[in-house]
């Protein structure tokens, strides 16, 4: 296992765990997540989903991980499967994350987070329609 797989890991249960001081360390300063509605959340905001009682997840996983390293920096798509709600809403079963993590003397850290429905799965939109089918 990779030390980003292991990252992406301990990130995953830190997520299921509601873990604020792994995500507060191995956030960037500059954080921004992007959720797949488009809004975004600074790091104090993504810290704040798991400090009230809104955010609950009964999972959390990450599958299909790919990773592109380079030099400091990895880009790393994967499917996020969880179950869980949002102000007694549930959640998106199915995400596409995409991760960019930098490393520095700590370690990697997440900077950035970019979630989006995967179209046809529980709690994702429906797929379009073409309107010349019938």
């Amino acid at each position: 296992m990779s030390d980003i797989t292991t990252f992406l890991s301990a990130w995953a249960q830190a997520e299921r765990s509601r873990d604020t001081h792994f995500l507060a360390e191995r956030l960037t300063d500059d954080f921004i997540g992007v959720g797949p509605l488009g809004f975004t959340l600074p790091k104090a905001a993504w810290l704040a989903r798991h400090t009230g009682d809104d955010l609950r997840y009964d999972t959390f996983d990450l599958s299909e991980i790919e990773i592109r390293r380079r030099p400091a920096m990895a880009v790393v798509t994967a499917r996020q499967d969880a179950a869980g709600t949002f102000a007694g809403h549930p959640l998106p079963r199915t995400l596409r994350n995409s991760f960019v993590l930098v490393e520095d003397d700590q370690g990697w850290r997440l900077a950035n987070l970019h979630m989006s429905f995967v179209a046809g799965t529980p709690g994702a939109p429906p797929l379009p329609t073409n309107p010349t089918t019938k």
